[in-house]
C-alpha cells in the first residue's frame, strides 16, 4: 500500500474509533515504528492530536449539540438494550448515581425492576420514573437549570455530591475517546469527574457511534477502572480496556 493511501486510511480509521497503535498496526499489517511515523505526519499537518499510545481526533472540531428530543430519537432501540445490559450490574438496595442525558434516563425506566434502591440523580428528565421505585426513594442534586439537556449543575450540585458516596454510577457522554469522556461545556465534565470521586463503581454507557467520537470540547478523564457498556463490538474496545475499562455488552446481558 503506498503511504499516502494508508495514511489517508489512518486518519479515517483513527476517526471511527481505531485510535491505539497496537490496534493501527494490526488493522494496516505495520510495525510500530511505521505507524508512529504515519501518526506523526498526520499530526503535523494537523489531521490529527498525538496521544499517549496512539491518536486522537483533532481537538476543537466542534459539532452543534443536539436537542433533548433529538437525543431521545437517535439510537432508541440501542439505549433500551444499554439499559438492560446496566439494570443487570444492578442489585436490590443499590444507592446509585445517575448523570444527565437519555441512555441514562432509559436506565430509570427500568429500575422499577429493582426493591429498595436509592438514587441520587441530576437528570430531571429521568425524574418521572424515579417517581415509581419500589420501596426507594429518589435524591435530586440542585443547582442551576441546564434547559438544553434538562439536568442541574453547579455549586449546589457539587455541594450536595460532597456529603454522598454511592455503590454504582451510570454516566453518558457526547462522544468516548483516549481522552475521555467528552462534553459540551466544562460545568458538565467537572460535575462528571465530581461523580467519579463518589462512586465505588463507575459505567459508561456509550452506543457504538460515540466511540473515538469527540464532538465537542471538554473533558472528563476516566478513573483507574470502569466498566464500558457498549453495542460495539470491534477493535476500538481494545483502546478502551488500555485504559482500565471493563467491557459489557448487551448480547451478553440478554443471555
Amino acid at each position: 500500500m503506498k503511504v499516502a493511501k494508508r495514511r489517508h486510511d489512518m486518519l479515517e480509521a483513527v476517526h471511527a474509533g481505531i485510535t491505539s497503535i497496537e490496534a493501527l498496526c494490526r488493522h494496516f499489517g505495520i510495525s510500530e515504528a511505521t505507524a508512529r511515523r504515519d501518526l506523526g505526519a498526520l499530526s503535523e499537518q494537523g489531521l490529527l492530536v498525538r496521544t499517549y499510545g496512539g491518536a486522537a481526533t483533532t481537538i476543537g472540531q466542534r459539532e452543534p449539540e443536539l436537542t433533548l428530543e433529538q437525543r431521545r430519537m437517535r439510537q432508541g432501540d440501542v439505549k433500551a438494550r444499554l439499559a438492560a445490559c446496566a439494570l443487570a450490574c444492578i442489585e436490590d438496595g443499590d444507592t446509585l448515581l445517575l448523570d444527565g442525558g437519555t441512555t441514562t434516563a432509559a436506565l430509570a425506566a427500568r429500575l422499577n425492576e429493582r426493591h429498595g434502591l436509592h438514587v441520587v440523580t441530576n437528570n430531571l428528565a429521568a425524574l418521572p420514573w424515579l417517581t415509581q421505585l419500589p420501596e426507594g426513594h429518589t435524591t435530586v442534586l440542585g443547582g442551576d437549570l441546564r434547559a438544553s439537556s434538562m439536568t442541574a449543575y453547579g455549586p449546589l450540585a457539587h455541594a450536595a455530591l460532597s456529603r454522598l458516596t454511592v455503590d454504582r454510577l451510570f454516566l453518558s457522554a457526547d462522544g468516548v475517546t483516549e481522552l475521555g469522556l467528552c462534553e459540551a461545556s466544562p460545568e458538565q465534565a467537572w460535575l462528571k469527574e465530581a461523580m467519579i470521586s463518589r462512586a465505588a463503581e463507575v459505567y459508561v454507557m456509550a452506543d457504538a457511534t460515540k466511540l473515538g467520537h469527540a464532538s465537542q470540547q471538554h473533558w472528563t478523564p476516566f478513573p483507574r477502572q470502569w466498566t464500558l457498556i457498549t453495542d460495539a463490538t470491534d477493535e476500538r474496545l481494545e483502546t478502551f480496556r488500555a485504559l482500565g475499562a471493563s467491557i459489557r455488552h448487551p448480547a451478553a446481558a440478554e443471555r
